[in-house]
């Protein structure tokens, strides 16, 4: 009979709902992987540009993870950030370098909280955003590829192999999901990536563990923005991608990777390499 029995099927998801996140999710990536290639490919000032973009909208979500309640300053700081980018990127000096410092003394003075994290955070988005146009223009494509590519394998096989094989937990009070076989993983991975490298490019096999090193340190930027998110009650960075959160979401392993290269190009020799 017609009302004898409960409409139980609006709280039930459907498959189709599933595969349209699914679809959401992909689209976005997708969208993602043009738009970096073209701009590492091309080089030049519209990697440039990608980058200023990208780093000031990290500069914004990083402020709305602390300071939800006051919009308007950390749209201000994100332009900010954009201007100080661009002068940087046009007249690079040794001492224009403390421009980088003044986006981070403004936004920690204006926050309530998290003052140090804002501080240190948004100094190292910037210097990060810079080193990887700074490594694009004086080493070339090639080894831009590389990085990349070093951070996509650890992220990826990191996360497969620590779902497939679990274990012990990596840090479990920052980053609770993530364990050691996964993180070890992720290095094998790395180094894999390297070897290959060196089979179709003059890099000697010293690459390989360089490889594997900077897989740490994009583990540790992960890792980074996981623990801020964890202390600010957040998921996401924001919600700007669909079915993926936000860019530092993305980026942030790409940041701890782009900070050890710059400091390892500062101490070593960056050789010339090409296919």
């Amino acid at each position: 009979m017609a009302g004898s029995w409960p409409d139980v099927s609006a709280g039930v998801p459907t498959p189709s709902g599933k595969w349209d996140d699914l679809t959401v999710r992909l689209a976005s990536s997708a969208a993602m992987v043009v738009v970096g290639a073209i701009g590492v490919v091309m080089g030049g000032v519209w990697f440039q540009m990608m980058v200023v973009f990208v780093t000031a909208v990290m500069i914004w979500e990083l402020w709305m993870m602390i300071a939800s309640d006051l919009p308007t300053p950390g749209m201000l700081l994100a332009a900010l950030t954009a201007s100080v980018l661009s002068g940087m990127l046009a007249h690079a000096s040794p001492l224009g370098l403390l421009l980088f410092l003044v986006v981070p003394v403004i936004g920690s003075w204006r926050v309530k909280h998290e003052r140090l994290s804002f501080f240190f955070f948004s100094l190292g988005i910037q210097v990060a955003g810079w080193g990887l146009v700074t490594f694009r223009d004086d080493y070339g494509f090639t080894w831009i590829l590389w990085l990349i590519c070093v951070v996509v394998a650890t992220d990826v096989f990191g996360y497969m192999i620590g779902r497939a094989v679990g274990g012990p937990k990596f840090w479990p009070k920052v980053s609770p999901k993530k364990t050691w076989s996964g993180t070890a993983g992720g290095w094998i991975a790395a180094g894999l990536v390297g070897f290959i490298f060196t089979m179709f490019t003059s890099a000697g096999f010293e690459v390989v563990l360089l490889s594997m090193v900077l897989s740490f340190a994009s583990q540790l930027g992960d890792a980074a923005e996981s623990g801020l998110k964890r202390r600010m009650k957040v998921k996401d960075s924001s919600t700007l991608i669909p079915g993926h959160g936000g860019l530092f979401d993305r980026f942030d392993a790409l940041l701890g990777a782009s900070l050890f290269m710059l400091l390892a190009a500062g101490l070593f020799d960056i050789p010339g390499v090409a296919f």
